[in-house]
């Protein structure tokens, strides 16, 4: 009997409680959030859908101690969080004092700085070890599936890696002249970062969407991506063995650029509190009020999201390129889970590393990137799970 609790009831949540519902390792889940009637919608859809009935409870994720509480009246094995970046050290906290293993989809970010990085996550490295609890750090698709992408890479098909190139491709319409995929704030202020890359040893960084370039994604066609900073860079570069360079890439419409350049010159994506009217707001916030729920995208979303690895290096002395990629389909998540891709594609290989560490196949105690696993376990399950993936020699 493995018992999970995930915490997180937005749009990756709905997908973490459908997936969780279907998988056969699980056999008792707790969907928990701020919002309990959150939770209880997507508990009765899952039922709907599947027959399997998820418990709810309403929690606040800063507040550890009531996180700990949480954790011990139900018992789970392994916390799943799915809520914002902001909450991990908080959840890591609540794991570390409730003796669970714990997972999440992407990397701390600082509330009041327009970054992130895994530095305080590993800094827990030691605590996790000697509690004998497994942390799995950005098991999502960007980071995650890229990261066992790498892995796979440098495991089975090349013997030299010299660079890496990841390329984001959302090739879908949903119908908004603005709206984002996924939280607002968290997308914009990625966006809107210096971009950065990695070789030759050091970092380089470039102003916001300085560079881009053209590229023929499979299942949706050429277009042109920019370079921005991403979170899986930071331990690839330090997994990866001989690695030279390593970039991340994503698509953006002409459409959404001009907005993004307007907000920006007016402010509105600010992340410094104003006052208006004796209040004082955080504007990027206000704007996250102000645009469409990345859940309520989902019905009327059309078209693929494309999204791999171009792995350059060598194999038996000879050069080799190597594209490992996932196409997913919008229509077709919706039709499944009631979500659009790009929560499926992050929501989907959450619950693949929650069942490795749920079966053993990955329980090494202590705090770990998702290339620092064997990636077969983990690939051999992401295409029955609901995303396929693929090999094409570039």
């Amino acid at each position: 009997m493995t018992k999970v609790l995930m915490i997180g009831a937005g749009g990756v949540g709905t997908v973490v409680a459908h997936k969780l519902a279907q998988s056969p390792v699980f056999t008792e889940i707790m969907l928990a959030s701020r919002t309990l009637s959150k939770c209880d919608v997507i508990a009765a859809d899952v039922k709907a859908k599947t027959g399997v009935t998820i418990q709810t409870a309403s929690v606040d994720a800063d507040d550890v101690a009531a996180t700990v509480a949480l954790i011990k009246s139900f018992g789970p094995d392994l916390l799943v969080n799915v809520a914002l970046p902001y909450q991990d050290l908080t959840l890591m906290e609540a794991c570390l004092q409730a003796g669970v293993h714990y997972l999440d989809t992407a990397n701390y970010e600082h509330p009041d700085t327009a970054k992130f990085e895994y530095k305080e996550q590993w800094a827990m490295q030691d605590r996790f070890k000697e509690a004998g609890l497994t942390a799995l750090l950005g098991s999502g698709f960007d980071p995650g599936v890229t990261n066992m992408f790498c892995a796979h890479a440098q495991k089975h098909l090349f013997d030299t890696i010299d660079t890496i190139d990841i390329l984001d491709c959302n090739g879908g319409d949903h119908g908004h002249p603005f709206a984002t995929n996924f939280n607002p704030e968290i997308n914009l202020r990625e966006i809107t970062a210096n971009g950065r890359y990695w070789e030759n040893g050091e970092w380089i960084e470039t102003e916001p969407l300085e560079q881009s370039m053209d590229f023929d994604f499979p299942g949706v066609g050429t277009r042109k991506a920019f370079l921005l900073y991403h979170e899986e860079m930071e331990s690839l570069c330090q997994n990866i063995k001989g690695l030279k360079r390593i970039r991340f890439w994503m698509t953006f419409g002409e459409s959404y650029l001009k907005h993004l350049e307007v907000m920006q010159n007016i402010g509105i994506m600010r992340i410094d509190p104003v006052e208006f009217n004796g209040q004082q707001i955080v504007p990027i916030q206000f704007l996250q009020k102000l645009l469409p729920d990345p859940a309520s995208l989902a019905p009327n979303y059309k078209g693929k999201t494309s999204i791999g690895c171009l792995v350059k290096g060598t194999k038996d002395g000879k050069p080799r390129s190597s594209f490992i990629y996932n196409i997913c389909d919008h229509e077709e998540t919706y039709k499944e889970v009631g979500a659009q891709a790009i929560s499926y594609t992050t929501g989907v290989p959450a619950v693949v590393g929650a069942e490795m560490i749920a079966t053993g196949k990955w329980r090494e105690p202590g705090v770990w990137n998702m290339e620092q696993n064997d990636p077969d376990p983990f690939l051999e399950r992401l295409g029955p799970s609901g995303l396929p993936w693929h090999v094409m020699e570039m």
